[in-house]
């Protein structure tokens, strides 16, 4: 149906419908806030409609779906961390003060935690937690979605959640 080009916008809303929800959870959980997760998602939807004819099938379209997420939330996250490299103290001090009164609305000082120490990790390292801990994804399912083995992603994961620890820890 996305293919025809008679049925494209009827096939593209269905998959929005379909797969909409679950992309922006997924974005969510590795950049965080909801105005972020907007602007990575419709820049997602924009990716897939413009290369929908580039899917093969070799996957499934989920699959493929979430790889462009996650590619579109990992360049969102470098770029964001060039920029606050130019803007450090201003940029730490609104996340620390977006933060805080995040834990003032909803009193959850282990998920402000948690969230700092995921914050920590490197973008990869980031997706690959979220995956695996909140997603509860398979290794192979993210080794479909990353183009990586298997063997690589359970290091990444260990090396995340070993950061996690410390960075819990320390505080």
């Amino acid at each position: 149906m996305l293919r025809d080009p008679s049925q494209r916008e009827r096939g593209f809303r269905l998959l929005v419908q379909t797969y909409g929800d679950r992309l922006y959870q997924h974005i969510r959980r590795m950049v965080h806030s909801h105005e972020d997760t907007d602007d990575v998602l419709q820049n997602t939807l924009v990716k897939v409609y413009r290369s929908i004819d580039r899917f093969r099938g070799q996957s499934q379209l989920y699959t493929w779906l979430y790889r462009i997420a996650t590619n579109e939330s990992l360049t969102f996250l470098e770029r964001r961390k060039r920029q606050r490299h130019l803007f450090m103290d201003d940029a730490e001090n609104g996340i620390a003060a977006t933060r805080a009164a995040e834990v003032e609305v909803d009193g959850d000082l282990i998920r402000r935690r948690l969230d700092q120490a995921i914050e920590q990790l490197p973008p990869k390292q980031k997706a690959v937690f979220s995956m695996r801990y909140f997603e509860e994804k398979s290794y192979q399912e993210m080794a479909d979605v990353f183009t990586t083995s298997v063997g690589a992603l359970k290091a990444s994961y260990h090396h995340a959640v070993k950061k996690i620890e410390s960075y819990l820890s320390e505080g």
